[in-house]
């Protein structure tokens, strides 16, 4: 079993009134003329461009393709620039906003490490002087994009150490400044950064470059736990005025999510469901995206093994396949209703996955038929969405069940 978690104006310029009288008086001769000159250039700039294409074929070829590709990556550029760069550093005073224009180019356009990272540098120390809020939007924005810079030059252990130090003075500044009158808003918003970057260093802890497994998921558990604990302090006591909505359905659900897949790839499968089934109750049930999650709660299903207990029996084997299957073909349900534009890749293969798995629950169950018709339906729609991993998948468990039944 498998499972897939799947950015002219134009300027008048009046004439002076002597101009328009001379215009108006020789308008034949004046049009007459202009079009002449005009027309033997035209005549004289396309000989000469056949000219030179017939002499040098190659190299006129050559230079027109340079010019024309200049022109678009120019004009690319500038596209880039104003609306990626400049249309997002409005919040911040000139002087800032300089500085990370600058780290914006080094980390986007002319990727320069050493360049970049020095530029937010800089641009966090001028903020600092000029008395910019340290836990503005705008500031632990710019340390979330410094961080993610890092990872993303393969500086993973850089990058997280970054964001456990704006952990750390974020949970500083809600032990004072965050219990203050006043601050409820902002308390709100820096606690849902909290979380956020708890879940990220899951996500960088757990990666094959840092790979330290039991620091992701504390990183994941204490996350949650956050988001958790004060969405019941608020079904409990109710919204403070001026504290604002807390994290939406979707911010929680990513949050949940990720602690599921972590537990999942440690086979921890029991731990695992429950969280996929909250995630469940917060999506609508008929997104591509719940596609994914009803088939990781089929494969949790299916391979989870309960610890024992003094009093509940844990479920038969027979009794977690049943649900397993159950699941799968929910999703498959779900999808095969999903029409563009609201379907998507994941759609797609959240199909071919669920496919393949209704497979392995067969052969678990001996049915060696179904099992067969499943893999080969799934390698069908693994190919017809150039999906190698389910291709591949398919046909192990066609080698598996053709041994079987030989």
């Amino acid at each position: 079993m498998f499972a897939r978690s799947i950015p002219r104006a134009l300027h008048h310029v009046s004439r002076r009134r002597i101009q328009c009288e001379n215009h108006f008086r020789f308008p034949l001769l004046s049009r007459v003329s202009q079009h002449s000159k005009a027309q033997s250039r035209q005549i004289s700039t396309r000989a000469a461009a056949k000219k030179l294409f017939q002499e040098y074929p190659f190299s006129f070829s050559l230079a027109c393709f340079l010019i024309v590709t200049g022109a678009g990556s120019l004009l690319y550029t500038t596209y880039v620039y104003n609306t990626y760069i400049v249309a997002n550093l409005h919040n911040f005073p000139e002087p800032v906003a300089n500085k990370l224009r600058r780290a914006l180019f080094y980390s986007n356009q002319d990727v320069n490490p050493k360049k970049a990272v020095d530029y937010y540098r800089q641009a966090l120390a001028v903020a600092d002087e000029i008395g910019m809020d340290p836990f503005s939007d705008e500031i632990l924005g710019t340390k979330i994009a410094l961080a993610g810079f890092l990872e993303k030059v393969n500086q993973h252990q850089k990058a997280i150490d970054i964001l456990e130090i704006v952990r750390a003075d974020c949970k500083k500044w809600l032990q004072t400044t965050g219990k203050q009158e006043g601050r409820q808003a902002d308390r709100t918003r820096v606690l849902a950064k909290t979380v956020a970057i708890s879940v990220k260093l899951g996500d960088l802890y757990a990666n094959e470059y840092i790979a330290d497994k039991d620091t992701a998921g504390n990183n994941l558990i204490e996350g949650v736990e956050i988001a958790l604990k004060e969405q019941k302090r608020r079904e409990d006591e109710g919204t403070l005025d001026g504290e604002g909505p807390w994290m939406s359905n979707e911010e929680m659900g990513g949050a949940l999510e990720s602690l599921a897949n972590h537990y999942e790839q440690k086979d921890m499968h029991y731990l695992a469901t429950p969280l996929y089934l909250q995630c469940l109750a917060l999506l609508p049930q008929t997104s591509c995206h719940a596609v994914v999650l009803m088939n990781n709660l089929s494969i949790s299903l299916a391979q989870q093994i309960p610890p024992p207990t003094a009093t509940v029996p844990p479920p038969s084997r027979p009794a977690l396949v049943s649900s397993a299957r159950t699941w799968a073909q929910k999703s498959l349900s779900i999808a095969g209703g999903i029409k563009p534009p609201e379907r998507n890749e994941e759609c797609d293969v959240g199909c071919a996955v669920a496919t393949h798995n209704l497979g392995e629950f067969a052969e678990m169950d001996g049915d060696i038929a179904e099992a067969r018709r499943r893999y080969e339906e799934a390698k069908g729609l693994s190919q017809a969405i150039s999906f190698r991993e389910g291709v591949e998948r398919a046909e192990e468990g066609l080698g598996r069940v053709e041994k079987l039944a030989g």
